[in-house]
């Protein structure tokens, strides 16, 4: 019987090892893609609770491009 205990982000696999390379991310039910674009807010907060949840960081159906999007358009001065 193993009497490690349970990782369960890359952080505390670096706390409890000294590196990542132990580390095997989670892709339980609650690892889904997100629609936010890249670099947006909503997009760096999914990034954040995927590290904090010990997910991989990327979804294979995360938005890929910027098709669809709009987005404010300033004029030149």
């Amino acid at each position: 019987m193993s009497t490690r205990k349970k990782i369960k982000n890359v952080f505390e696999a670096i706390l409890e090892y000294g590196h990542d390379e132990d580390f095997v991310p989670n892709e339980g039910e609650g690892f889904i893609a997100t629609d936010a674009p890249a670099g947006s807010e909503e997009k760096i907060e999914a990034l954040r609770q995927r590290v904090l949840s010990g997910e991989p960081l990327w979804h294979g159906d995360d938005r890929k491009d910027y098709s669809g999007l709009t987005g404010a358009v300033r004029p030149r001065e």
